[in-house]
């Protein structure tokens, strides 16, 4: 007959095992979708305007995402800054990985804008619904977001 502790042994290094695997996926998930420090350290660039990110700009837009640009400058950068990249205690970077089509879609603009956001993945504050845009005028800031973000590699 076999032992019944070799069993029972077995079965709690399995349980382990997988607690260990599912603390590390938990780990390696908040690790990955972290919000990127505000704070500015030695070993950082320190960038123009308060920017939080810097990015490559494409040679060319589409026209919707230029209509979008526009739009963009008037009812979005005084937060989010001149061509999304943040600002510093201010707003979030729209040119980011957590704004990406796959983690946030294009309607997550339009509820945004529509309802406002709660905070979730950044320290700067909820943001405030924005009056006098038309689900055209966002559906043409986000055209201009995700050609920042293609050309940055977010997609």
């Amino acid at each position: 007959l076999r032992s019944p502790w070799k069993f029972i042994t077995y079965g709690l290094i399995m349980k382990s095992w997988k607690s260990t695997f599912l603390v590390i996926c938990i780990i390696m998930l908040a690790i990955y979708f972290r919000p990127q420090s505000q704070k500015i350290t030695s070993e950082q660039e320190i960038l123009p305007n308060g920017a939080i990110v810097k990015i490559s700009l494409p040679g060319q837009l589409s026209e919707i995402a230029l209509i979008g640009e526009s739009l963009y400058t008037v009812n979005c950068a005084s937060c989010h800054g001149h061509n999304a990249v943040g600002q510093i205690d201010i707003a979030p970077p729209l040119v980011h990985k957590i704004y990406k089509p796959g983690h946030h879609g294009d309607e997550s603009f339009q509820l945004a804008v529509a309802k406002g956001v709660r905070s979730h993945h950044w320290r700067f504050g909820n943001m405030p619904a924005i009056e006098g845009l038309t689900r055209e005028d966002v559906a043409s800031i986000t055209r201009y977001i995700r050609e920042l973000q293609k050309t940055n590699n977010i997609f």
